[in-house]
Parts: structure tokens; sequence; C-alpha cells
């Protein structure tokens, strides 16, 4: 069975308000005669003549009468659904969104973020969750909204993404190790005893490849899953804690920090989030809150 023409609708429903076919046809912009050929269309379709002619008007039938009230309903609201999202007031807003991150993106940026969203949207709440790999099924699912991160090679080519900042790595110790002193080669670097961030079963990091094209290798003591953990245990021993500089700066403080002896390529921390919600007005002034906040954390600092 073959389903209807649907634009027949919105031809009634002006044939309906006007009860001419030459006033329907210029309202509609189109000739007298294709508006005749839409209306023996609609009589045919709904077995019934919907307007005849009395004089030199055509008047509704009954049944044209009773569609009336009906179609005019259908029209707005298929016209409503098409229309473009009515502007959004973020005060009247009433979500929680789901934010994917590091921890050190969360102690850095997080303080400042929530104060901006509550300015704007009291009754928007933000969970942070953290990250423990790089798949984007989670943003597919929709069980989070956003992400900040690297982008990896692996990365899903479905996801949208949006640069916040460019990072680098830099060395941190304890304010009294012996690298607190001194010029610090890429020897007496990759000498000591290193704390490595890694997820799941990786056991080494870009800095060892960078080592190795020197002919040199570290010793990695212990691995952890995030920053802010690297951190407590270099400032609680003579670990060598390799961090991200910005994402850090806040778990820095009272601690040592070194500009790396490697040549390292800077990082590009980005905002991701699936395609679908690339219109949604509340996720789009989301996504603009953070990278406004970003952008005004890295410009004061």
């Amino acid at each position: 069975m073959s389903l209807p023409d649907l634009n027949l609708l919105i031809t009634l429903d002006v044939l309906l308000a006007e009860g001419s076919v030459t006033r329907a046809a210029r309202r509609l912009r189109l000739s007298p005669s294709a508006m005749s050929r839409a209306l023996a269309r609609l009589r045919e379709t709904t077995g019934d003549p919907l307007l005849v002619r009395a004089g030199r008007e055509l008047v509704p039938t009954p049944r044209a009468l009773e569609l009336r009230e009906r179609v005019g309903h259908l029209v707005g609201e298929a016209l409503a659904v098409l229309r473009p999202a009515e502007q959004l007031d973020p005060r009247q807003l009433a979500q929680t969104f789901t934010l994917r991150s590091s921890d050190g993106f969360v102690e850095n940026f997080g303080p400042a973020l929530l104060a901006h969203i509550g300015a704007q949207a009291p009754g928007v709440r933000l969970r942070f969750v953290q990250k423990p790999d790089r798949e984007s099924t989670q943003l597919r699912e929709g069980s989070i909204d956003l992400e900040t991160g690297v982008i990896g090679s692996l990365s899903s080519p479905e996801v949208r993404t949006r640069r916040l900042f460019g990072d680098r790595f830099v060395g941190v110790v304890r304010s009294g190790h012996p690298l607190a002193q001194g010029d610090i080669s890429a020897e007496r670097y990759a000498a000591g005893q290193h704390v490595l961030v890694a997820r799941r079963d990786q056991d080494t990091g870009p800095m060892d490849d960078a080592l190795a094209a020197l002919g040199l290798q570290r010793t990695i003591a212990s691995i952890v899953g995030g920053f802010t953990a690297a951190l407590a245990l270099a400032a609680g021993s003579d670990l060598i804690a390799t961090v991200p500089e910005r994402h850090t700066g806040n778990l820095r403080a009272g601690m040592f920090t070194f500009a790396l002896p490697l040549r390292m390529p800077e990082l590009t921390v980005s905002l991701m989030w699936h395609p679908r919600m690339d219109a949604d007005p509340a996720h789009r002034w989301l996504r603009g809150c953070v990278v406004d906040v970003c952008a005004g954390q890295i410009n004061a600092g």
C-alpha cells in the first residue's frame, strides 16, 4: 500500500481557508491549473468532493468542514516540528549533564565551570566521571554528554571535536628532590625512578619513545591511573612524575616543576561530543560554557 502525499495536507488546509482555487494557488505560489490538479488528487484520496461550486464560489462539503480543524491542527504541528528550535533560556533548564574527563581537568577547570554554569543556569547539575579508556561508545549511546581529552589515533570518526587548548608535558618532583638543583639533562632525567600515568595494560609512555631515540631508558617504579595519584606519589618520595602542565596547575603547588630535556610534541586538548547533539540548544550552550571557561582560565594563567 502506497503512502499518501502528505504535502496534500498543506494544499487542503489552504484550499479550505481560502475557498478559492485561484487564491489558494496564489498563496502557495502555484498556477491555478496546478492547484486544480491538486484538488482533484485530494478528491480522489479522500473520496469526497471537498469543495463544490455554488455560484462563483466554492463551498466546503460536510466532510470538508469536519476535516478543516483537524487539518489545520496537523499542519500547524508539522510546521512546529520542522521549525528551528526556539532560543534557549538557560535559567529555565533543569537538567543533569555528564562530562567525562581526567582528574586534572576537573581540579583545574571544574570550579570555574561550575560557577559559570551556576550563574547562568541554576537548575543545571554537572556530573564528572572518570575516563578509563578512549572508547566513544558512551558518547554514542548518550550515557555521557561531553568528553575532554587528547584525541588519539583510535578515536571514532563519528565524534565531533573542538580544540580547547594546547598543553605540554613537564617533569615534577618534590621540592627537596636532587633534580630540584642544577641543570636537568636527559641523562639525569632518565636516571631517576619514575611514576607513569597509564591506562589498562600500558607500561610505557611517549617519554620512553623520546628517550629511546637518544639511546636512553628510564626505570618505571610505579604505574597509576591518574595525574593526582602520580603527583601524590612524587610529593612523598623521590619518584619523578611527568604530567601535562595546564591539566595539573593546581595539583603541583609546593612541588618543583621543570621543562623536560626532551623534544616532545604539544598536546591538543579537545572537547568531544556525538554529532546527533550538534543542534541541540542545551547541549550547544553547555559546549559554549566549557570553551569559554577554558579560554578564560588559560588567558588568566
